[in-house]
């Protein structure tokens, strides 16, 4: 998941956004997801949404990494435009945050999940289900179902907390949706055990997540739930909640070189003295998988 780079008059910074994804395609990442709730979507206007995404399109159009593009629209109108608009210019996944807003019943987000389904077929497409963000009332029989009407559903990215019992369901009831765990990767080891295919963080610090998946796939899981251990206290400091973490990710990349500045859009947490610190020994303690890009 892309972060978003701002000046510090809070403008996005385009140059900024094409160097970070320049390095996230480079960390050996096999999918890049924009926009989404690390991106402060809910902070840009429709215009910097549009030309940000060109940019990655732009970046992966000639590359072996999926570009995801991710529709979070809560209008079925807007969403279903936005969505043929993103497989037109050459989005090879299109993720659908299911609406939320004024709490739509089932049949309504069922209906708006349909309707883009369609219209994008055969793009793949991928459900976020994130009820803590969306309160969505989705169920692993729902999706199955929706799979079942619409065989480009390929992926169900899952954010509850805990995962691990939609992760499960899914599996049983559509064995041929693979599922991906978000939320920082907080639970990314249950994930594992019960069948992800994959995590989905925010890409501050992709390399770490990138050497825990790697030592699951080669089988050395010992391993692979020490480095994750070792990442737990900082990851449920930060899902405490999103801004917290929006901020504390984006001054890990300036502290790394990935972008200039760690400004936030308003409103917005603002690091006290402690989460500062925080994020500076949490960069002591990975300095040998986290280099500054500018050394």
């Amino acid at each position: 998941m892309l972060e978003v780079p701002f000046t510090t008059a809070g403008e996005i910074d385009t140059s900024c956004f094409a160097r970070l994804v320049r390095h996230v395609l480079a960390s050996g990442v096999t999918a890049v997801m924009f926009p989404g709730f690390a991106s402060e979507v809910l902070k840009l206007t429709d215009a910097e949404r549009e030309e940000l995404t060109h940019t990655l399109l732009q970046h992966t159009k000639n590359r072996d990494v999926a570009a995801i593009v991710s529709i979070p629209d809560h209008s079925t109108e807007v969403a279903v435009r936005r969505a043929t608009d993103a497989a037109a210019a050459g989005a090879d996944v299109v993720n659908i945050l299911p609406p939320h807003q004024l709490s739509p019943g089932p049949s309504a987000v069922q209906g708006h999940l349909e309707a883009v389904l369609a219209a994008v077929a055969p793009t793949p497409v991928m459900v976020q289900f994130a009820p803590a963000q969306t309160g969505s009332a989705l169920t692993a029989d729902d999706l199955a179902r929706l799979r079942q009407r619409s065989p480009n559903l390929k992926f169900v990215k899952v954010e509850s907390t805990p995962p691990g019992a939609m992760i499960t369901a899914l599996r049983s009831r559509a064995p041929d949706v693979g599922t991906l765990v978000g939320y920082a990767g907080l639970h990314l080891m249950d994930a594992w055990r019960r069948g992800a295919v994959g995590v989905q963080p925010g890409c501050s610090f992709i390399e770490l997540y990138l050497r825990v998946w790697a030592l699951l796939e080669a089988g050395e899981e010992a391993a692979a739930e020490r480095l994750h251990s070792r990442m737990l206290p900082y990851l449920s400091y930060w899902m405490q909640g999103v801004e917290i973490i929006v901020a504390a990710e984006k001054l890990i990349s300036a502290r790394r070189g990935l972008v200039d500045d760690p400004y936030c859009r308003r409103p917005r947490h603002t690091l006290d003295t402690t989460e500062v610190a925080m994020v500076d020994r949490f960069l002591d303690e990975f300095a040998d998988l986290l280099p500054d890009v500018r050394a």
